[in-house]
């Protein structure tokens, strides 16, 4: 369908890669992973055509439809959700006008030959608008609206009432509405809830019939849906044929193999280098000399592609706290409206968190999992109930609000500095050094990091305290596997106390010992690991429908 054959592409000094190929092929599910920088959000706008490569050939299907979901959400106004969905599908919707055109005009006289070539016409378009799923457009988009968590009850609600994380919804779903060929996501997962990047699962793999290329930081999701890697970096691009975890496994072989070969030619140029240093003065084997100065020169050097950074820490020795960390009595919360009502959001929630365990906070999109830990982190005031903190307790609150507290105009250095004003210098730049800011990068201002980057920040702030309770929601938002792998590991090793909310299924199933479920208002707890709450939550709702 879609090939890429020798590739070049630079941006300005930096090279992305060098004679690339690779090929997309009708059904094929591929994982695109490598670095940030190295070039993968390139390799989409090559195939969509919003950039041309510097040297090298792209070629496509006729009359491929190429479906494209970037984190580049633009202006949305002036229709529903629903309308706005739709609207993505103007090709199909046009067809299906010209088709009904068609039809008006058979009924009219006209010559044979006149006739033949509109029936033509006709049976080419209605193929098309078969294929295209014309049929049933407006089922199709309301049902993917609602399995991303947008119900009938705000189909017709105007889009630009929905916060950014809602339109990013809702632009996938208008990609996904077009029934592409080929289909290409970047980062589909990151606004998702647990629900929802369920649902897509299972109606990628179950629905859609096209060639699909991502990328995606959650592991569990990747591993599902791909049967191919490929890896940008180094200048190229390496196809791998597994998912994501036979990748990591096939890439570290690969590497020792490289490592070997890399050993065993520095060993014979070393030699070589040897003998030619050793006799060059001597006339009598200047002969030799010479033959091996030009093998070594026609030798094509293997090179060793550097090793990609990750954040490198752990969490020091926390002060130790009490057995019992935390007791929440009919704890409730009501958000006060704008219109004077209220919105009730849990109450009745009664549950003690000891020492040392790692609890996840689950529940559906809405059931007030964070707006439990803002209370748990004195973040704000209970509407009724109580949070008693036993001794000893020194608490850290991460949250995707946290990131917006920083001070724009600060360095990175400065915003460490700040949390641990009696270190020195090299402390500070040895803490920012951890989470992947070197050198000059510690002068970087806030405004203008990433998101992943200002969650390094935030994590390196906690980090740089005492802290024995960890309160986390979406600590891995914006961060790539390799650094949720980190902090997973550190996470493990941490010898306080942890409560997170998450949507990564991996990272809750490898660290967390207790669930606390939210649930229509109140909280259900599961005395297990995720897997165990998986099991005993899917047996109650078997039972619920029995």
């Amino acid at each position: 369908m879609i090939h890429l054959t020798n590739i070049t592409r630079q941006h300005g000094s930096q090279i992305l890669f060098q004679n690339a190929s690779f090929q997309i092929l009708a059904g094929t599910r591929t994982g695109l992973v490598g670095p940030n920088g190295a070039g993968k959000s390139t390799i989409f706008r090559l195939i969509t055509g919003e950039e041309e490569p510097d040297k090298g050939e792209i070629s496509c299907a006729k009359k491929t439809v190429i479906g494209y979901f970037s984190q580049n959400v633009g202006d949305m106004a002036g229709r529903s959700a629903l309308e706005e969905v739709m609207a993505a599908s103007s090709g199909v919707l046009q067809l299906g006008e010209q088709m009904r055109e068609m039809e008006t005009a058979m009924g009219q006289a006209m010559e044979e030959d006149e006739m033949a070539a509109l029936l033509e016409r006709y049976g080419n378009a209605v193929e098309e608008f078969e294929h295209r799923g014309g049929y049933d457009l407006e089922t199709r988009a309301q049902a993917l609206l609602t399995g991303l968590g947008i119900g009938p009850e705000d189909f017709h609600r105007p889009v630009e009432t929905f916060s950014g994380g809602w339109k990013m919804r809702i632009e996938l779903a208008k990609i996904l509405t077009l029934n592409p060929d080929v289909l290409l996501l970047d980062e589909p997962t990151n606004h998702l809830d647990v629900e929802s990047i369920i649902w897509l699962e299972e109606w990628l793999t179950g629905q859609f019939k096209g060639a699909l290329l991502m990328t995606c930081h959650d592991r569990d999701f990747m591993n599902r849906l791909v049967s191919r890697i490929i890896e940008v970096g180094n200048r190229t691009v390496t196809t791998y044929s597994g998912n994501y975890d036979f990748y990591l496994r096939e890439r570290e072989i690969r590497r020792e193999q490289l490592l070997a070969s890399y050993r065993r030619q520095q060993d014979m140029l070393a030699k070589e280098e040897e003998f030619i240093a050793r006799f060059a003065a001597r006339p009598s084997h200047s002969a030799q000399v010479q033959s091996r100065a030009k093998k070594i020169e026609k030798i094509e050097r293997i090179e060793l592609p550097p090793e990609q950074k990750v954040i490198k820490f752990e969490f020091g020795e926390p002060p130790r706290s009490g057995d019992d960390v935390m007791a929440v009595d009919n704890l409730a919360k009501i958000w006060p409206l704008p219109d004077g009502k209220s919105k009730p959001v849990f109450s009745g929630i009664t549950g003690l968190v000891r020492r040392q365990e790692k609890i996840a906070v689950v529940g559906v999109n809405g059931a007030g999992k964070s707006t439990f830990l803002k209370v748990l982190a004195d973040q704000t005031e209970p509407s009724a109930g109580s949070v008693k903190v036993g001794a000893n307790v020194g608490t850290g609150y991460f949250s995707q609000h946290s990131m917006e507290l920083l001070s724009p105009e600060k360095t990175v250095f400065e915003t460490v500095q700040d949390a641990i004003p009696q270190a020195t210098i090299g402390v500070v730049r040895n803490l920012c050094a951890a989470f992947l800011f070197q050198g000059d990068e510690v002068d970087k201002r806030i405004i203008h990091l990433s998101g992943g980057e200002k969650s390094r920040v935030v994590l390196a702030t906690l980090l740089a305290c005492p802290l024995n309770l960890l309160i986390l929601d979406e600590p891995t938002n914006h961060l790539d596997i390799q650094s949720r792998e980190i902090l997973l590991e550190a996470l493990r090793k941490f010898t306080g106390t942890v409560l997170l909310v998450s949507h990564d299924r991996h990272f809750l199933r490898s660290l967390v010992t207790r669930v606390f479920e939210i649930d229509h208002g109140e909280m259900r707890v599961y005395e297990g690991d995720y897997r165990y709450y998986l099991r005993k939550s899917a047996e109650l709702k078997n039972a619920a429908c029995a």
